[in-house]
């Protein structure tokens, strides 16, 4: 059954940071907003990579972590009520007769709107998996790409696989929480910040951790239960460690997926976008945060929420056409601040 399309002002692909800023800029000039992620929760890589991991180069807040960024910028477009569509992927988009751009998801849903932001960061996160034969069995019971919540692996004996700067900075937060942690990574050399490394091997050091230069041949256990993992090296050959958790930290590929099918203009995979407005090739279509292109970008969660705020005063001009936008300030407005609930409160104070 066709699903029936929903109307309103803006439609967000991706419900990161910067899609998240962004609600509450466009609702400040009293647009509505629906949002579309291919993740099950707001906060995008945020909250799905690194929701425990401290950030910190957001203004006005000296250390914050993905998932408490998220979590205020929740409570900050509150005021606003957006509609959010989770779990599913922007599909196909194209122009109705009307003028409207109606976008479809890949399981249906339906939103047409006057204006689309696409704030997908670098498109859709795919973890590198490993070639072991049989590792789908245990994904998402004893194998994870992923550390959401530090408190599951509490008394866990954990493999952890990688050289980068997540599989150093997991072993050495889960290290105190695990009943037994083993880093292994092919060769001993690696890839993650020079004082996670020294932390690292200090740990082995005093032996509270084991690091093991070898490859994994193979995952043992049953109905998804891990037991143990299987590795080779050069200097010990075929060995068995006892394990019931494998975390694969072998980094992260980038999909565009179906943007790239948009018909807008892409540079390396990447949207360019003006630096006015940071609308597309294609009026009507803006792109904020990591996923567009310009000269001299940086991507940055600060200079995403910069350009949303630019994006929502361009974004006014096709929602109202007929109206005349005007500046004002949150700490001034009256009628902002009644948008926001926080007049009255002031007032009383």
């Amino acid at each position: 059954m066709e699903n029936q399309p929903v109307r309103t002002d803006v439609v967000i692909i991706g419900a990161g940071p910067v899609g998240l800023f962004a609600v509450f800029e466009l609702g400040l000039l009293d647009m509505k907003v629906h949002l579309v992620d291919i993740l099950d929760k707001p906060g995008g890589q945020c909250a799905e990579l690194y929701p425990e991991k401290p950030i910190y180069d957001i203004p006005a807040w000296p250390i914050i972590t993905g998932q408490d960024l998220t979590d205020r910028l929740m409570e900050q477009i509150a005021p606003f009520k957006p509609t959010f569509h989770l779990g599913q992927m922007a599909e196909a988009l194209e122009r109705t007769d009307d003028g409207f751009w109606r976008l479809t998801t890949d399981i249906g849903t339906v939103i047409e709107a006057k204006v689309v932001v696409i704030a997908a960061g670098g498109g859709s996160f795919v973890p590198k998996k490993p070639s072991i034969p049989g590792l789908e069995a245990f994904e998402g019971t004893s194998v994870f790409y992923a550390v959401r919540e530090m408190e599951k692996f509490r008394d866990k004996k954990i493999v952890i696989a990688g050289g980068g700067d997540s599989a150093l900075d997991w072993t050495i937060n889960l290290q105190p929480l695990a009943k037994s942690v083993n880093l292994v990574h092919r060769r001993d050399d690696f890839r993650a910040a020079p004082d996670s490394v020294n932390k690292m091997r200090a740990l082995v050091a005093d032996n509270k951790m084991a690091l093991d230069i070898a490859g994994i041949t193979g995952l043992e256990g049953e109905n998804g239960i891990l037991r143990a993992v299987h590795m080779h090296s050069a200097e010990r050959g075929d060995y068995v460690v006892e394990a019931d958790t494998l975390l694969a930290f072998y980094g992260l590929t980038m999909k565009l997926g179906p943007i790239a099918d948009f018909g807008l203009h892409l540079h390396e995979n990447l949207v360019p976008v003006d630096t006015e407005k940071f609308e597309t090739s294609t009026p009507g279509i803006f792109a904020i945060g990591d996923i567009n292109y310009y000269p001299g970008k940086l991507k940055l969660i600060l200079s995403g929420f910069h350009e949303g705020a630019l994006m929502a005063q361009a974004a006014f001009r096709y929602v109202f056409p007929d109206k005349k936008l005007r500046f004002q300030y949150t700490t001034s407005s009256s009628a902002l601040q009644d948008k926001l609930g926080v007049r009255e409160s002031k007032d009383a104070a």
